[in-house]
């Protein structure tokens, strides 16, 4: 089973994540913001990866830290469930429509990465949390991950759904990257031998 532990204890976060890449999509999230566990359910439950995650951040001061943290945390645990990223398929994408949005997510598990970020979100706030907060997750999250991801929203005008698609996208576009490709006999998806 290709599985990830990490804890990760600051001043600011407390935070402990396991992922099951060859889970169901089994959630049990709670990070004390009401619409980041929404994100994360949902992350969890279209890229079939189990996730387990606790968090206690500073929200006294803001979600920023906590909202950051959960990236890099879901990030590392998944890179250390890949191993060296041998026999993946490497590369995934999905179109992901929610009502009037379109978002669309591209990924590389290259070992290289990388975040391009072509979303625009109007509202400032979801409820509690400041959108631009979303963004500092899927950069956290490709950094620790060792992901290029291009994530783009095409069409939309409800912020709900741009960042839910978002996440969607992501989360099958990563279920394809991450699937073992059979006819790679065990080896890396890449000419250089190793990723």
């Amino acid at each position: 089973m290709r599985q990830g532990k990490v804890e990760r204890a600051t001043k600011e976060t407390s935070i402990s994540v396991e992922v099951n890449l060859d889970g169901g999509g089994i959630a049990k999230v709670n990070s004390g913001i009401g619409f980041l566990d929404h994100m994360l359910e949902s992350f969890a439950k279209h890229s079939a990866i189990d996730l387990r995650l606790t968090a206690k951040g500073d929200l006294h001061v803001d979600m920023h830290h906590t909202v950051e943290d959960t990236g890099i945390c879901i990030g590392q645990a998944i890179r250390q469930a890949l191993g060296d990223f041998s026999g993946l398929r490497r590369f995934g994408q999905a179109l992901i429509p929610m009502d009037e949005t379109l978002s669309r997510a591209v990924i590389d598990l290259s070992n290289r990465p990388y975040l391009v970020w072509h979303v625009k979100l109007v509202r400032p706030k979801l409820g509690e949390m400041d959108t631009e907060l979303f963004k500092e997750w899927f950069h956290a999250f490709a950094m620790n991950a060792g992901a290029c991801v291009h994530m783009e929203t095409l069409y939309g005008e409800n912020t709900h759904h741009i960042v839910e698609s978002c996440y969607k996208a992501l989360a099958r576009a990563l279920r394809q990257a991450i699937e073992v490709d059979p006819r790679l006999g065990g080896g890396a998806a890449s000419t250089k031998g190793s990723l």
